[in-house]
């Protein structure tokens, strides 16, 4: 049911820290006095202390520091999928409920991946300013070969939203063979052809690792040495997830020394990465500034948490409150 706008003398404080689509932004201003404020607004602070809501996207940190400074604070909606940069547990003690947008961006982030797969897999040697020469041009001809994706097996770590869109498109799109290993018992979730095995036996037989985990506690460096060791030496690794599930430094020693094929990162820890990251100017890695999420309807969609931010402070239950 679609809420009705609240009164002028009754709308509560909403305070937005990042950015936010402007269909969503002005649906939300017509229910509440939406107050767009940084962090390092000099007039944050005295904003938060009378806030009822608080909405957000990636890089603000709700945390016990921060919501000491919001006595008034009812709600906190994080535009987005991932929930590590805010302390679900310190917000619901304190009575917070705590709102997010976990269907907004799994079309745009499995077509991401497969854009990345398709470039690793099967090199364009694109030309744009000027044609090849005949003879470069048949050099490339005879000697570029690509690999088919219905032949392989891909890995997808973490069964969630975006790894079962994943798993989707691999089986059904490109008749790939699909292997999964998720915390969860979650096969009543998978509508196509997959198989749940343990992590070792995922990584000895995937010839693409796609991971697609949350920043869970000892996530950190999941993927590392030891995990690559494992790896045939034709397989990619790709990372939409979270920097820090994946060693960047042992994954740079693999491929430099011919123990992987391959490898697309589009989240880093910490973002952006620095100057000396340990993948920069290898030839077959793809790199990209976290942009797997950025279509026009993804960003819209995420920006939609406002219904459930209205939701709660109208007193209804949100359609997407944190697990």
């Amino acid at each position: 049911m679609a809420s009705k706008p609240m009164t002028s003398n009754s709308r509560p404080i909403v305070l937005m820290t990042e950015h936010s689509d402007p269909v969503p932004l002005q649906w939300l201003r017509e229910r509440v006095d939406l107050r767009e404020v940084k962090l390092d607004d000099p007039n944050f602070e005295r904003e938060i202390a009378h806030a009822e809501g608080l909405l957000v996207r990636t890089y603000t940190q709700v945390n016990e520091a921060l919501l000491a400074k919001a006595p008034k604070l009812r709600v906190v909606a994080r535009g987005g999928v991932g929930l590590e940069n805010i302390d679900v547990k310190a917000c619901r003690a304190r009575g917070i409920e705590v709102v997010y947008t976990p269907d907004a961006n799994t079309i745009a982030v499995g077509d991401f991946v497969f854009g990345y797969i398709l470039q690793l897999l099967r090199p364009w040697n694109f030309f744009r300013e000027r044609a090849y020469a005949k003879k470069e041009f048949k050099r490339i001809r005879d000697t570029v070969r690509g690999r088919q994706l219905n032949e392989l097996t891909i890995g997808i770590i973490g069964m969630g939203r975006v790894g079962r869109r994943v798993g989707h498109i691999a089986a059904n799109g490109f008749g790939m063979r699909v292997l999964y290993n998720d915390l969860l018992d979650v096969h009543e979730h998978v509508h196509f052809p997959a198989t749940s095995v343990d992590k070792k036996t995922l990584y000895r037989e995937a010839d693409i690792l796609s991971l697609h985990v949350t920043m869970l506690p000892g996530n950190e460096n999941m993927i590392g040495r030891e995990q690559l060791a494992m790896m045939k030496p034709t397989a990619i690794v790709i990372n939409t997830s979270r920097g820090e599930v994946l060693d960047a430094q042992a994954l740079a020693d693999a491929i430099r020394e011919k123990r992987l094929a391959g490898a697309a990162l589009d989240v880093y820890h910490p973002e952006p990465p620095p100057p000396d990251f340990p993948l920069l100017g290898l030839d077959n890695v793809l790199l990209t500034p976290h942009l797997a999420a950025r279509t026009n309807t993804a960003m819209e969609n995420m920006s939609w948490v406002v219904r459930d931010v209205v939701e709660v402070l109208e007193g209804r239950k949100p359609k997407y409150p944190a697990p």
